[in-house]
């Protein structure tokens, strides 16, 4: 019971210079939508879902959210000062939350990339930016300073509190796509607060950013962010908020990924072993993703000396739809034999099958027969400023160098057709799709980055409606806004950077990093929070998080090394999990800490079930630094104590399971040290951990 118990418990700144318009005639000239902003401010007073205190106890009144005389007040707050004549706010833009507004801006001359001033945060603000750290993957940062603000930034959330917890505001920006531009924010030297504004295309280009910057305020960040999503969701028409979609049925069941287990050399012979290992100690995988190593594959730089193989392997193209040589033979004669095999023999349920956005790494061989339908072409990437401000990464480097075999993008519905059809045919139930930011580097000539991006993805997510049963896609490299804010239908998407086993120091980082991002995926996908191996030094602090993470659960073991005491507090004999009911966050108290490097912070993530709730604590501090200091800070791991607090006041809408009757007590069980306590509602109990490890409470009113 105990097993059940924890399964239900479940940069540098201002890289960018202001840019001037593109010489040459443009082919193309974005307009503003029916709204003429010139180079004074727009004043708009609207009412903020935040109420402001009254003396006398009278109901309170809304407070107002407008921009005027420099200064941009929201929640009763002056949330930016200084702010420049060709700031504009765009007031009214949902009757629901009146208090949700869009920051733009009109510029002298059209270009297509823009750097625009917004002004600066007053002190007294603290802020937690969701920033593209890579051009793969975001990363939290938290800071006070406007100009420690990220290149890159696609969430910015702050708070200002008062004299009590009922004063406090929490202000929410969320740099979103406008029209064919995408923005993002960054912070500057000068201490500004600056949104970028850019096509990726030379010849898309504007002189306005209308909707450039959502902005919405609230007592709640979680209600906040919650409504801010379905809002823009509505208004913008281009993605869904992750209710109005249909969840994978396989989430709620065990998986094993070949990755870590075999990387490209996966084979069926080592899939079986895999499966029946797991099967045999009471963990049956009934979810398989086949991960890179299947699909046929070349390389065209084999000429290349030995010191520069290596990088080419990135540049590798895709020049079948079928298996390659490994999956036919012997073992077994083609990829449907096998899935038929393991599905028959091993009870696997779903078997997700992987390939990149653009077939491959390197897209598809231009010169292949298979590929000529397509109309394929070599281009080469061309990374924004802002990619490169932060972490560059080898894959594009070696893209940019090597170049993409990209398929018209009149064909890609097509060609995914053709590619899930046939493995449809041959028993494969979904997909992981990864290498997907790479298409906003591409959109040079193709009516730019937000264009090209959205015309894919809504291809795949057609493609995947019409040849699986369910909606059964992962969607993975793919944190750029360009992509989040074109998700109509992809219900799963991976919550950061890989589980790396050979890599020590990345191993809370990677905790971390999936609770601060889940903050906004969580509001339009089921977050992955990725594999792990049950046998590691860090499984049991894996797999605790994993309970509370809302989505999959699935291992990467290599055949017969598991540790299955560690498998069954996460899986039922039936190869079931029991999965929490939303994406697992950092608690209210944790979001503007560093739990990673402040030295005395803890990580608390918190989550409902049907019947009671789960509160997860982590050290995560001296083990590891944030990836963008490794290169210049040589980190020691340390093991450091750290003592902090747990109260069911940190589980948030913990209503949500009470009846109207409830009067706040609760009881209160940590798994670990099977100690049980009894707290009212904002009573708190002291706890203490060691670097890498953790405990989980479960919390369950007392009716």
């Amino acid at each position: 019971q105990l097993a059940v118990a924890v399964a239900v418990a479940p940069g540098p700144p201002g890289p960018c210079s202001t840019s001037t318009a593109v010489r040459r005639p443009p082919r193309h000239i974005s307009r503003s939508r029916g709204l003429h902003r010139g180079a004074m401010s727009v004043v708009a007073a609207v009412s903020s879902t935040h109420p402001s205190a009254t003396a006398d106890g009278s109901p309170p009144q809304m407070a107002t959210t407008r921009l005027e005389r420099g200064s941009l007040l929201v929640g009763g707050r002056e949330l930016l000062s200084q702010c420049p004549p060709e700031a504009t706010l765009r007031a009214g833009v949902a009757d629901a939350a009146p208090g949700a507004a869009f920051l733009g801006a009109r510029a002298a001359a059209p270009s297509s990339r823009h750097v625009f001033s917004l002004g600066t945060i007053p002190k007294g603000w603290r802020w937690l930016s969701l920033f593209k750290l890579k051009i793969w993957w975001m990363a939290p940062k938290t800071g006070a300073d406007t100009a420690g603000v990220p290149a890159e930034t696609q969430m910015l959330l702050l708070e200002k509190t008062g004299n009590g917890v009922e004063d406090t505001v929490y202000a929410l920006m969320l740099p979103v796509l406008d029209g064919d531009f995408r923005a993002s924010l960054q912070g500057s030297p000068e201490n500004e607060l600056q949104f970028c504004f850019e096509s990726g295309d030379p010849d898309v280009q504007t002189m306005d950013a209308v909707d450039a910057v959502f902005v919405n305020s609230g007592d709640n960040p979680f209600k906040l962010m919650k409504e801010s999503i379905k809002i823009l969701s509505k208004i913008k028409g281009t993605f869904s908020h992750i209710e109005s979609k249909e969840t994978p049925a396989n989430l709620d069941w065990f998986g094993w990924c070949t990755w870590d287990a075999f990387y490209k050399a996966v084979n069926p012979v080592g899939i079986e072993e895999g499966l029946q290992s797991l099967r045999e100690g009471g963990a049956p995988p009934r979810f398989l993703i086949i991960d890179d190593g299947w699909q046929q594959i070349v390389n065209e730089f084999k000429e290349v000396d030995g010191a520069l193989l290596e990088e080419t392997v990135f540049a590798e193209r895709l020049v079948d739809l079928k298996e390659n040589d490994k999956f036919r033979g012997e073992a077994c004669k083609n990829l449907g034999d096998l899935v038929k095999k393991i599905k028959e023999t091993h009870g696997v349920k779903y078997v997700y099958a992987w390939h990149a956005l653009l077939g491959y790494w390197g897209g598809v061989c231009t010169s292949s027969d298979v590929m000529e339908k397509y109309n394929p072409k070599l281009v080469y990437p061309v990374q924004s400023p802002g990619d490169v401000a932060n972490l560059r990464d080898v894959a594009m480097d070696s893209l940019e160098k090597y170049g993409v075999g990209i398929i018209d993008p009149e064909k890609i519905y097509e060609f995914y057709n053709d590619q899930h059809s046939y493995l449809s045919s041959v028993g494969v139930d979904g997909v992981k799709v990864d290498v997907q930011n790479v298409m906003e580097t591409l959109g040079h000539g193709f009516g730019g980055r937000v264009a090209l991006t959205r015309k894919y993805q809504h291809a795949l997510e057609e493609s995947i409606a019409r040849n699986f049963k369910g909606n059964n896609l992962i969607c993975c490299m793919s944190h750029s806004s360009d992509h989040i804010y074109s998700a109509l239908k992809s219900a799963v998407a991976r919550a950061s950077e890989d589980f790396m086993p050979r890599e020590p120091t990345l191993q809370t980082l990677h905790i971390a990093n999936v609770a601060f991002n889940s903050l906004l995926l969580g509001e339009i996908f089921i977050p992955d929070w990725d594999m792990f191996q049950s046998k590691h030094e860090t499984a049991e602090f894996h797999g605790a998080a994993r309970a509370l993470s809302g989505g999959g659960v699935y291992v990467s073991d290599k055949p017969g090394v598991h540790d299955f005491n560690v498998l069954k507090k996460l899986v039922l004999p039936d190869g079931s999990i029991l999965r929490a009911r939303y994406a697992g966050r950092p608690t209210r108290d944790c979001l503007f800490n560093d739990p990673v490097m402040d030295g005395k912070s803890l990580l608390k993530i918190w989550n409902l079930n049907n019947l009671s709730a789960a509160v997860g604590v982590f050290n995560c501090q001296g083990a590891g630094n944030w990836t963008w200091l490794v290169e210049e800070i040589s980190h020691v791991p340390t093991a450091v104590n750290i003592t902090g607090h747990l109260s069911p006041s940190d589980v948030e809408s913990l209503e949500e399971i009470t009846g109207d009757e409830w009067n706040g007590e609760t009881a209160v069980y940590a798994f670990n040290s099977c100690s049980l306590s009894r707290l009212q509602k904002h009573q708190s109990l002291e706890l203490s951990l060691v670097t890498m490890t953790c405990e989980i409470y479960t919390i369950s009113p007392i009716q």
